[in-house]
């Protein structure tokens, strides 16, 4: 049974229990009686025996009262009597109206009024279509209407829209036009894979006259058999439309629209809906569903033989739909989607403005709402996460840019061995800068001795690692577990174990580098819910050797990549990870930097057999395609408002 329809017995149930428990005999002939049955009987259905209540043709007027609950479709009525007035053989009784429209919809009150004369049998109800309701006349009929507001767009930084129109053809009935109502419906359901009573319930109360629009499908997808097959059910029409669903960028971040036929939304959606409405399901466009949706303004009417409308019972006013402004950029945006356009597996970009935490770009690979991995995917950093660890060592004052490691292909830590993710060595004692530079796990590794595991803790935390920030999308900050002993701190140093970030994480670890402190994403300005704490500056004596250290990666490192503007160069450092996803042993390849103050992280799974750095060709190509100018006006913004500049040029 429906929840519409478990609705309707118990509130029906409920109110039949209410009226019986008023019924009573009287001792002469009333008025109340008469009026008693009648409502008990309507209220439950019995339209027969409600109609032998009155003075009419007990087969028309019983056919009126089913003719009413249907036309409204009601998912309950309940009926209770008012004051009556008698003037001899005549009388004038009051009731209350509570017709419930079914879930999502309103409840319509509103008084009625019935006359009645004695007659030799008893009191009769003076039967017409007033009694139904008082402003129902001869010939007319009852509908409900919905005034559906268009879906509100979703805008990038510089109001420039993120949801593209679809072409849509949507599958409907004239209901005047059904041989059989429920037949022709559920032929029609049968046909598209979908639920029958939404469909039903939306053609029973629509003019009959209107067409009414009950599942829509994008017309990409539509052939001609499919049409054929659907134009061949009686009364069925198609209509062609234009919608807002397909995300021009940032799919997962915008997110999902049901309501087209793919989306079975009878299947997916657990609340109130109408047949032909569009939900989010996910992304923003479900975060703010009743923002972007708004909702129908729904009328009762009355309408002629010609299905004319000829009066407004009620009206129930909706509310207008909205937009909704971000902070993405869709310069930066197309530049990501397009860097990843020749990875064939797993891959995210995620570009923040480091002076603000505001997210510029999210593109992934395989491309779709559902892949939020860009937000959400829980990954080893690998060698990457050098910028958190040598900040935390850098702050404690137990190395510097200037301490030698040794960088061998390998070196044990305790009964772990530790290999350069690189595939390189360099030969003798090494300065931390070059170690850094060219991806010296070893070098790293051997440092656990002078890694303290709190103070690590508390240096992933001020680069946002595992704190409580949010968006109106699902996110996942990180977490860093402290490490016990020395191989736990060997592997914490370089990434493979005791931490998991996101590609948002670790492009809010490169946006603190670039611009002093971290700051927490924003995604929508206006969202109350996003934290805009930021965390605390960090020391130059931290964060001046990190910026040289990432700049030397991308010179004359493991990490060089082209270099685009002279105010604004890039630095960044790559990794790699070994970790297991989905059952598989993956690589994990990582490019975290920033130039000028775009800051990004860039992820690509691969197979560990592959040793074709692709994450780090995907960021040469993001930094090449980047807007012409772009970064040199974010670091003129930034002298404009006092600051120093672009760091680290």
């Amino acid at each position: 049974m429906s929840p519409r329809h478990i609705r309707r017995f118990l509130a029906g149930a409920m109110s039949l229990a209410a009226v019986a428990a008023v019924t009573g005999c009287a001792a002469e002939p009333s008025p109340e009686v008469a009026v008693r049955h009648f409502l008990l009987d309507w209220q439950a259905g019995d339209y027969e025996a409600a109609a032998r209540q009155t003075d009419g043709d007990t087969t028309q007027v019983a056919q009126s009262l089913e003719q009413a609950h249907d036309q409204l479709d009601l998912a309950a009525l309940r009926l209770s009597l008012g004051p009556i007035d008698r003037d001899g053989d005549a009388a004038t009784a009051a009731f209350g109206v509570q017709a419930d429209l079914g879930i999502g919809d309103p409840v319509w009150n509103y008084e009625g009024a019935m006359p009645l004369s004695r007659t030799a049998s008893g009191w009769a109800i003076n039967w017409s279509p007033s009694v139904i309701h008082p402003e129902l006349g001869e010939g007319e009929r009852l509908a409900v209407t919905y005034d559906v507001p268009d879906r509100g767009q979703i805008y990038d930084r510089d109001e420039q829209p993120l949801i593209g129109e679809t072409r849509v053809t949507a599958f409907g009935v004239r209901p005047a036009k059904l041989s059989d109502m429920t037949e022709d419906v559920n032929s029609l359901a049968e046909l598209l894979e979908e639920e029958a009573e939404p469909l039903l319930s939306r053609v029973r109360s629509a003019p009959p006259e209107e067409f009414q629009p009950l599942v829509l499908m994008r017309t990409a997808d539509v052939d001609s058999r499919l049409l054929a097959q659907a134009k061949r059910i009686t009364g069925v029409e198609t209509a062609n439309l234009r919608m807002p669903l397909t995300p021009k960028g940032a799919s997962a971040v915008m997110g999902e629209v049901a309501g087209t036929a793919e989306h079975k939304v009878s299947n997916r959606v657990s609340g109130p809906y109408q047949a032909g409405d569009t939900i989010g399901l996910s992304g923003l466009q479900n975060s703010y569903q009743e923002r972007l949706a708004g909702t129908a303004t729904t009328r009762i009417v009355t309408l002629d033989t010609a299905g004319n409308e000829t009066g407004v019972l009620s009206t129930w006013d909706g509310t207008a739909s909205g937009s909704l402004t971000t902070t993405i950029d869709s310069g930066v945006q197309a530049a990501a989607e397009e860097s990843l356009a020749t990875v064939t597996t797993n891959a995210y970009l995620v570009a923040v403005d480091a002076r603000t935490g505001e997210i510029l770009a999210s593109a992934a690979r395989p491309s779709g709402t559902y892949n939020d991995g860009g937000f959400t995917k829980e990954y080893l950093p690998g060698d990457a996460f050098t910028i958190v660890s040598t900040a935390a060592m850098l702050e404690a004052g137990t190395v510097t840019g200037e301490t030698q490691v040794s960088c061998e292909l390998s070196t044990k830590v305790g009964n772990l061995t530790f290999d350069n993710t690189a595939g390189t060595s360099l030969w003798g004692p090494r300065d931390l800068t070059t170690a850094f530079a060219n991806n010296c796990t070893t070098g790293f590794a051997g440092l656990a001795d002078k890694a303290d595991s709190q103070a690590m803790a508390e240096t992933a935390g001020n680069f946002g690692i595992g704190n409580q920030w949010q968006l109106s999308v699902p996110t996942f900050s990180g977490e860093f577990t402290p490490p016990g002993n020395a191989e736990e701190t060997a592997s914490a140093i370089v990434g493979a174990q005791q931490v998991t970030v996101s590609p948002l994480t670790m492009a809010l670890v490169a946006g603190a580098v670039a611009d002093g402190r971290w700051h927490a994403p924003r995604l929508v300005p206006e969202d109350q819910r996003e934290t805009t704490e930021p965390g605390p500056e960090l020391a130059p004596a931290v964060v001046e050797p990190l910026r040289e250290m990432m700049r030397a990666s991308v010179v004359s490192g493991t990490s060089s990549i082209a270099n685009v503007g002279i105010a604004a160069p890039v630095h960044g450092q790559r990794g790699v990870a070994r970790q297991e996803i989905d059952g598989a042993d993956t690589a994990v390849q990582w490019f975290v930097g920033y130039q000028g103050q775009v800051a990004f992280a860039l992820v690509v799974e691969t197979d560990p057999a592959n040793t074709y750095h692709f994450a780090l060709n995907s960021a040469r190509a993001f930094v090449q395609l980047l807007p012409s100018g772009y970064v040199q006006e974010i670091g003129a913004e930034a002298q404009a408002d006092g600051a120093e500049g672009v760091p680290g040029a």
